[in-house]
């Protein structure tokens, strides 16, 4: 049967997951705030579970109606088959956000639809399930707009970005889903030289890695599906084996890290060889003002640091420009992506960028930066391109 999921992702990633969800065969996918609505059986389910590294959840529709008050959320929620899903032994957290909702108190309409809930499971004779909200079998989450409510069972349980891998982090580490989408975003393949001169504890290391290696990264972790009555195990044990068969061993992809400081460096090293990708990765601690090109071209994309994150005001002032001086110096015949929560950057780097990509890290508004580093003047350049050039 086709259902109605939803995958969650970064603001900003939409596109991106769209296409990831493409090239994992889910034709019907249609980009919207905050993720990807698509339709597909429960096997789609599970392979997306499996494969995707941009989505943040894989949520079920079990609902879609009109709302007038309270009450209305309740009757809506008491009608559905719960106990078809799950069993009163799972525990349960209901998850509400809202858009322009009339109600005066969310708090309250998330405890109608967890009475819902248990109430239906008791009208059937049965025990109610208990609340778990740090960490529960089944999560609920329910969206309300002005005057309709729709209802999700999370098929993911853990959100997808805790891959299992990262042992260690630094101060102001990245979602494994939002490294995955800023890959995505810069073009990087394993075929092209990738260097993140400030890689912290490794985050988009780590994601290359996995990339270059074929690993899928939900093949190491489980599933809330896993708990849904109708769970296929025989299809998600055949699967996962598929998957895991289709891995690469480990070596040299031409991904290049660095970093200032020896502990961040050690943290990426750590991550690394917990999951056996040390080798596809060359470490090296450096200053990114002093370092040059490991390749002829290639990519370079990092997370610069910034002021919500760790430095002072005053001293980005003075390594902004000498930044935008090293790449323009010695990194021509690159294309640079720098990931930032400041808006200095842009204008103190003293480049110009040829894109910027809104994103938000949680809550935080960042841009993605592209430069294109070309050699040589704007007289290379044919008329009909109209692309700014760093020259």
């Amino acid at each position: 049967m086709t259902e109605h999921f939803f995958a969650t992702c970064p603001r900003g990633l939409e596109t991106v997951l769209a296409e990831e969800l493409n090239r994992l065969n889910i034709a019907a996918s249609k980009p919207l705030k905050g993720g990807v609505a698509f339709q597909g059986d429960w096997a789609a389910c599970y392979r997306i579970n499996l494969q995707s590294r941009i989505a943040s959840r894989i949520l079920w529709q079990v609902a879609k109606a009109n709302y007038q008050n309270e009450n209305t959320i309740y009757e809506i929620t008491y009608a559905l088959p719960w106990q078809d899903w799950f069993t009163s032994q799972h525990s349960i957290r209901v998850n509400l956000t809202a858009i322009k909702s009339p109600l005066r108190s969310l708090d309250f309409a998330t405890l109608r639809i967890k009475d819902a809930i248990c109430d239906q499971f008791r009208r059937n004779g049965g025990e109610r399930p208990s609340v778990d909200t740090a960490n529960p079998d089944i999560r609920i989450h329910a969206f309300l707009e002005q005057n309709q409510l729709t209802l999700y069972l999370d098929t993911s349980g853990e959100a997808l970005f805790k891959r299992g891998l990262r042992q260690s982090h630094g101060e102001a580490p990245l979602r494994e889903n939002l490294a995955a989408g800023l890959l995505a975003l810069s073009g990087w393949t394993p075929s092209i030289p990738l260097l993140d001169p400030m890689c912290g504890s490794g985050t988009l290391l780590l994601e290359a890695a996995q990339i270059a290696c074929r690993i899928a990264p939900g093949s190491g972790r489980h599933f809330a599906f896993e708990k849904l009555s109708f769970f296929d195990a025989a299809l998600w044990s055949q699967m996962r084996q598929a998957a895991i068969a289709q891995q690469q061993l480990p070596i040299f992809h031409d991904i290049y890290g660095s970093d200032l400081y020896g502990d961040a460096l050690a943290d990426a090293h750590n991550n690394l060889n917990h999951a056996g990708l040390t080798a596809c990765v060359r470490l090296k601690q450096a200053n990114v003002l002093e370092i040059s090109a490991p390749a002829p071209s290639g990519i370079l994309l990092t997370n610069p640091p910034y002021g919500v994150r760790v430095g002072d005001a005053q001293s980005l002032l003075e390594f902004y420009p000498k930044l935008g001086d090293v790449l323009k110096r010695k990194f021509r015949d690159w294309r640079a992506y720098l990931f930032t929560a400041d808006p200095m950057l842009a204008k103190l780097i003293r480049l110009s960028p040829s894109r910027r990509t809104p994103l938000f890290n949680g809550a935080l508004e960042c841009r993605l930066l592209e430069y294109k580093l070309v050699a040589g003047g704007m007289r290379k350049l044919s008329s009909a391109q109209t692309t700014p050039i760093v020259h």
